[in-house]
């Protein structure tokens, strides 16, 4: 794979020898699945009383693997390994930690193919997808190791004070919290563990991962990674269960000084509330969703926007958190971009994700599948019309799994709900305006501020830039029209209630949010 470079911007032309290992791969995880996993705490397998299985959405016959239903008794367990083994860790010299948190990023890639295959048997996202965000987990961990190199340690030297017949130095010192824990989605469920667990391990804090239940398995993966990379014990621990029982005790747990999240609004907020009960405020690093808006001007090149809006409303089945879920077009180019999407959306190859033809898979569950069911009836009844999709999959293979097909609605009324609610689902409707402000003006008209795009031309790109309300924004991309995010390419993170620090993923801003400042200050 000389020269080339995976990322979400060119997944679009892989070498040939990307598809022959994840091929191999998946042909090997098919002959051995069903084993039983345990959770991993204080450098051991730990199981519980209780199992579960882990199912492939796309044909929920196999069953890839047996996981651990832990109790609250389990979260404790987590937390105490994790405090016992912090001061241990955070005195470990940063360049000493960097060393081991980088050695699991080579693992992450060397296992590329077999970590992929997984994730697309598991989560449901196309081959490219998946090797995509098993990649991104890599260089995630790797850009918080060359943070931390490049600023030498988070250590600063101050001004020193003008003190006459004294010798006053002051240093800034940035420093570890403690026990961090990381509750990640089954959307990204490498990129969303895996990123948030390098920076809390490389600045010195331990770390407990809970993963969505639907993506156990993959998450156990990841966990091996750093585990063969020589992790300490009680550093990485990592637990499965339900988030009302496990995951409640491990938020409301007094052992956690901090906390990375990745989901839903609603989630979200209350950990904010309940972090104000507290006998002090911990800092919260929240990540919770999107209703990302592409404006399509009449200057617009319409190839570009169709390919850009096919591609991030569809990947992954619209279960992004930066899908392009609304389209604002202006009316002059309304019919042809519609029309091209049209065709574009028909053409998407629907199926087992682990095929080289397919671009879209299953949905994560049956909730999902049923959730796409019912917004499809609540657009036909209230006056939506489907350009495509608007059904579920059903006969042959697809009756083992969760297929929905991708749908485009047009026709829905402006003021309807879900023009502004976050539906993660392949759903993306179309909308006709005036002209340039009003599609501003609805555009900004959410909670939410994660992605946007906008296809148009040079001089009106600097006019989306200043006027949009969100933390990642593209202009004229056919790669994706607001997904395709890269650590150290466009830092990933969101503005209003789509993120809690004003500071994205996979840039210069991040790694230290994981940290909190001390001023040494000593006269002799």
């Amino acid at each position: 794979m000389t020269n080339f470079k995976l990322t979400y911007s060119t997944m679009f032309n892989p070498p040939e020898e990307l598809h022959i290992g994840f091929d191999k791969a998946v042909e090997k995880l098919k002959q051995n699945m069903g084993r039983e996993y345990g959770m991993f705490i204080n450098g051991k397998d730990v199981f519980a009383d209780e199992k579960f299985d882990d199912r492939s959405p796309v044909n929920t016959d196999w069953m890839l693997a047996k996981m651990q239903k832990g109790s609250a008794s389990h979260a404790q367990q987590a937390m105490d390994a994790a405090r016992a083994a912090f001061p241990a860790w955070s005195h470990t010299p940063w360049q000493k930690r960097v060393e081991v948190i980088r050695k699991a990023a080579s693992l992450i890639e060397e296992r590329i193919f077999e970590l992929g295959a997984g994730m697309a048997m598991e989560v449901g996202k196309n081959r490219m997808e998946s090797l995509g965000d098993v990649q991104e987990t890599a260089d995630l961990i790797y850009y918080s190791c060359d943070q931390m190199e490049k600023n030498d340690g988070y250590i600063v030297e101050m001004g020193r004070d003008p003190l006459v017949g004294y010798e006053s130095r002051n240093v800034s010192v940035l420093r570890p919290y403690g026990v961090w824990l990381v509750v990640s989605p089954f959307n990204f469920p490498f990129a969303l563990s895996g990123g948030p667990m390098g920076a809390a391990l490389v600045a010195g804090n331990t770390v407990v991962l809970k993963p969505a239940t639907d993506t156990a398995w993959i998450a156990r993966l990841l966990v091996d990674c750093f585990r063969d990379a020589g992790i300490p014990d009680g550093v990485v621990n990592f637990v499965t269960g339900p988030g009302s029982t496990l995951g409640q005790a491990l938020v409301d747990n007094n052992e956690v000084d901090g906390i990375t999240f990745t989901g839903s609004f609603d989630v979200g907020m209350k950990m904010v509330q309940d972090n104000g009960k507290r006998n002090y405020v911990r800092p919260l690093i929240l990540e919770l969703g999107g209703k990302n808006p592409v404006i399509v001007s009449k200057n617009a090149d319409l190839e570009r926007a169709a390919i850009g809006i096919i591609r991030s409303a569809f990947g992954l089945q619209g279960q992004k958190c930066s899908a392009a879920s609304r389209v604002l077009v202006e009316d002059s180019v309304y019919d042809e971009l519609v029309s091209r999407l049209g065709d574009a959306a028909s053409k998407l190859v629907i199926g087992d994700p682990t095929n080289r033809s397919t671009y879209t898979g299953p949905v994560i569950n049956a909730a999902a599948y049923k959730d796409f069911q019912n917004f499809c009836e609540e657009i036909n009844q209230d006056g939506g019309k489907f350009l495509t999709g608007g059904h579920v999959k059903t006969g042959a293979e697809f009756d083992k799994g969760y297929f929905c097909e991708p749908t485009l609605v047009t026709d829905l009324p402006l003021s309807h709900p879900l023009w502004t609610h976050e539906m993660f689902l392949p759903i993306t409707t179309i909308g006709r305006v005036k002209n340039m402000d009003e599609a501003m003006q609805i555009a900004n008209d959410v909670n939410y501020g994660l992605t946007a795009g906008f296809y148009g031309s040079p001089a009106e790109t600097d006019w989306f830039f200043d006027k949009i309300e969100a933390g990642v924004t593209y202009a004229n991309r056919p790669q994706g029209a607001t997904t395709g995010a890269w650590p150290g390419f466009q830092p990933f993170g969101g503005w209003k209630g789509s993120g809690s620090s004003g500071k994205n993923a996979g840039g210069h801003y991040y790694l230290p949010l994981y940290m909190h400042e001390q001023i040494r200050s000593l006269v002799r």
